[in-house]
This record gives C-alpha cells, structure tokens and sequence, in this order.
C-alpha cells in the first residue's frame, strides 16, 4: 500500500543520510534550489537521532546506503546507471558500491535449499562450503555435485528478502511521487519510471529461476564467441530461492599483478572485452549489464569468463540501428548525421533546430578527438551527451542509459588493464561490421522478406479484406479525410496481395 505509513520509513531514511553527512552531498549532485536544500536541512535536523550510524569508515552516501539495508545497496547500484537523474559525479560514487554485507548462516542456507530442491542437502551435494561471496539479495557458496564430483556454484537468497524488498519499494513510490508533485521540473527525469525500472529489475533477481534463464540465453547467443565463456545452470538443482550454475576458475580480471604474473596478454584482454560487449549489444540485442571487473574472471587458457546474470540489458533491433549509427557517426566525427539520426529516431522533439543540435553535439566530439589515446573517455562523451539532451528536451529513455552505463564500466575495466586503450579504434571494427550487416542492400531486402513473410500468414483473408474496403470506398464517406484513408487501405491491401501471390518469401 502506497500511502502514508511510508512516511515514517521516508524519514528515518532523511535522518540517516542527514546523520551520516550524506543529505549535502546527494543535493549538491541533484543540483536541488537553494530553497529546497534549506528546506530539507531544516527538517531532517530534528530527526537526526532517529538515523542510522552506519560505518564511518566509508564515504558519506555509500555509509548512508549500507545502513539502510539491502533494498536501498540495490537501488543505489541501479541509479548509478542513471547519470541522468543523480549526475555523474554522484553516480560514480554509487558505481563503486560492493553490495557486500554480512553472510546468513550456513545452516540456513542449507535448510532453504533442501526446502527448495526437495531433497537432502547430502543427496545433492558431495561437498558444501562456508559462503565465498555475499551480496544484498544473495550469497553463493563452492559445491560439489554427488553424482558426477563436479564444482558448482550454488547462490541462495537472503531469507526473508522478498518481503523486505516489497516494503521499501512501497516507500520508493511514495518518494517518487511526492517528488514529482512538489518538484514538476523533475518530470523530464520521470522518478516514477525510475522506481518501475528499479521494481522490475529486482523482482527479476528475486527468482532465480529468470536469472538461470538469462544465464542459458547469454550463453546460447555467445556460444559462438571466441574466447568468452558463460557457465551454464544446473536446471534439476535450481529453483526460485536457489540457483546452482558451474563453477567459473579464472583470477578476478581486477586482479592486474596476477593477470601480469600469469603471463596474460593485458592489451588483447582490453580490447577483447570491449569489442565483446559491443557485439552483444548490437549484434544480439542482449547484452551483461553489470559487466565490471567483480562478474569477469579470466581462465588459465585466456578465455574471458562472465557471471551474475541478475541485471540483463535489453534493445531492440530498431535501437541497436540507431546506437551503431550514432556511434559511427561520432567515430567518423560526421556530427550532422548524429543528429539527423536523432531527430528520425524521435529522441529530439521535432520543432528543434537539427543544425544547432549537430553544432552542440561537434561541441561535444570535438574536445575529445583533440586528446590523446590516454585522455580519450566515453563517461567524458556520456557526460557531455547528458547535458546536451538536457538542453534540448530529449526525453529519458531507460535502455539507452543503461547501455551508455555499461559502455563506462566495461571502458572502466579495458583501462584499466590497458591506460593507453583507444577507445574508438576498438570499437570502430564491430560498429562497421554491424552497419554493413544492418543497413547495407542486404538488409533491406531481409527486411522485405520478412515483411512478405509476415503478409503470407494473413493471405486468406487479404481478399475479404479488401473487398471490404472497396465497399466501403463507394459508400458516401462522412469527410474528404476519410476518404483519403480509405483510398489508402485499398492501396495498402493491393500492395499485400501482390506481395503475398508473388511468394516473395520464395525469392530470398
């Protein structure tokens, strides 16, 4: 229920972050009016006692976050995905949040896994440790399957997850709405569809059974994928509380010392995990949305490993043709293009001026192409890009942010295997490869195949259809407009039929 009793939970939220010094430093990154600063110091001043302490060792809002538990580490991860409403600076200090948090016992585990598989914990496994990895949502420990001695992964939810989830998001909504209402100039950032977003990104984590699922989906769309490796789930062990996958060998690819020691070729590793990220976002649609240096391990063999499948991006084929066209105009530095490109794909409103678009956008590739290998940064560009959508009305659009996201962490991870990494001339091969693919001849004519595919379902009833419309094109229209329309159908229905007798999907 969404309504007042999330107040209480809202203000023990504010005395925290005004207790542990976070209240000025998330305002100053909202770029919030002086009055409301006040206004909020004001009131979250008298409350402060009722706030948690957190640990004074960690930064202001990262301490805040963690005191309040695991719902709000979460929502903290997902809107450092969103530069757009928290601002980049405030969105690179979320970035670095472990979401790591005191494990549950084993013996709870144990018994929420028997519970869920139906079986004996011992009848499952040979072999079960003390939890290696402990997040908000879940923990995962080191197993050994009895029947075959293989090594797993085994991740369990938090006991007791879901309903505390369900209770903060309740507050989440309420906020968001009050925040829309006292502060209309927010709307363009729309903090509704951001706790929507949020919403169904966790309550997807919530069943581990979708996260099995994007784990066989990722693996399935890069099976082809030299050097990259995606362990799949054991289905017969795995649930809705309780997910078992193989278990991935490899050192952390954040470890560089060891990755140097291991005789590992950091430049080909840097460019390599860029370029695979890129081709799963255009070529497949489906990319690793949380693909920093903690979900990427590298085997002894080279191969890049990549684990947690809880937050999957999403784009359809028509955004993945204007990302790739945006890109390889910034890359050819044809600004114009970009712009134009906007403006078809609907992201500026069309009473914009498409000249004065593209000089803001040269204003924001130029400086960047000035600067040397070491210099040249996407999160610069994204930063940049922000600033320009602000000026000219663009309307946020959730998947595009969170593929921006990822492009700044995986570009965080290349650097840091290899500072002097140029990003756009790794990048530049993909792009091109994806274009020829997808907006040359040959796509066209895919496209109309797939057109005439589509029309040959509805072949019988084509003539009905348009005998219809004949009919009613004899009949008195009511205005010269439906008229029009009618003339259109017909057109439109003749142009099928054709389509549909020739058999164009025997041609292709």
């Amino acid at each position: 229920m969404r309504g007042p009793h999330n107040i209480w939970r809202l203000i023990r939220t504010g005395a925290t972050f005004e207790r542990t010094g976070a209240m000025g430093a998330v305002l100053e990154a909202l770029d919030a009016p002086p009055r409301l600063r006040l206004a909020a110091r004001v009131m979250g001043w008298p409350f402060k006692w009722l706030g948690y302490k957190g640990d004074p060792a960690l930064p202001p809002v990262t301490r805040a976050i963690t005191a309040l538990g695991p719902a709000y580490v979460k929502f903290g991860q997902v809107l450092s995905t969103r530069p757009d409403v928290v601002g980049s600076e405030l969105a690179d200090q979320l970035r670095v949040l472990q979401d790591k948090l005191p494990p549950f016992p084993t013996a709870i585990a144990k018994e929420m896994i028997a519970e869920e598989l139906l079986r004996p914990i011992d009848a499952a496994f040979s072999a079960f440790s003390e939890p290696v990895a402990a997040a908000s949502i879940a923990q995962v420990h080191r197993a050994t399957l009895a029947d075959t001695g293989q090594e797993v992964a085994v991740k369990v939810l938090r006991p007791g997850i879901e309903k505390a989830f369900r209770t903060d998001l309740d507050a989440f909504h309420f906020a968001a709405g009050m925040i829309e209402r006292m502060l209309p100039a927010t709307r363009r950032l729309r903090p509704s569809d951001v706790v929507n977003h949020f919403e169904q990104t966790v309550l997807g984590e919530l069943d581990l059974r979708l996260e099995a699922a994007a784990a066989s989906q990722f693996a399935a769309n890069t099976a082809g994928d030299a050097h990259f490796r995606v362990p799949m789930p054991v289905w017969a062990l795995s649930g809705r509380t309780v997910m078992t996958m193989d278990w991935a060998e490899g050192i952390p690819m954040g470890d560089v010392p060891a990755l140097r020691a291991a005789g590992h070729d950091l430049v080909a590793l840097s460019e390599r995990v860029l370029q695979l990220f890129l081709s799963h976002a255009l070529r497949d649609g489906y990319f690793h949305a949380d693909m920093h240096q903690g979900n990427l391990k590298v085997a002894a063999n080279g191969d890049i490993i990549a684990f947690d499948f809880g937050i999957m991006g999403q784009i359809d084929e028509y955004t993945r043709r204007v990302y790739a066209e945006i890109l390889m105009g910034f890359i050819q530095r044809d600004y114009r293009r970009v712009a134009e490109v906007h403006f078809e794909a609907g992201y500026v409103p069309a009473d914009r001026d498409v000249n004065q678009f593209a000089l803001a956008l040269r204003a924001v590739g130029e400086p960047i192409f000035g600067m040397n290998a070491t210099q040249i940064s996407m999160a610069r560009l994204l930063a940049y890009l922000l600033e320009v959508t602000e000026r000219f009305g663009m309307q946020t659009r959730t998947e595009l942010i969170l593929l921006q996201r990822t492009m700044v962490v995986v570009e965080g991870v290349a650097r840091s295997l290899n500072p002097a990494m140029n990003m756009w001339e790794t990048a530049r091969p993909v792009v091109e490869t994806y274009i020829r693919a997808n907006l040359g001849p040959r796509a066209a004519l895919r496209d109309l195949k797939r057109t005439a595919l589509v029309l040959g379902h509805f072949g019988p009833r084509l003539p009905g259809l348009l005998q219809s419309l004949i009919l009613r094109e004899q009949a008195p229209p009511d205005e010269p407009q439906r008229k029009k329309r009618h003339s259109v159908g017909i057109w439109l229905a003749g142009a099928a039929l054709l389509l549909a007798g020739a058999g164009l999907d025997r041609l292709f």
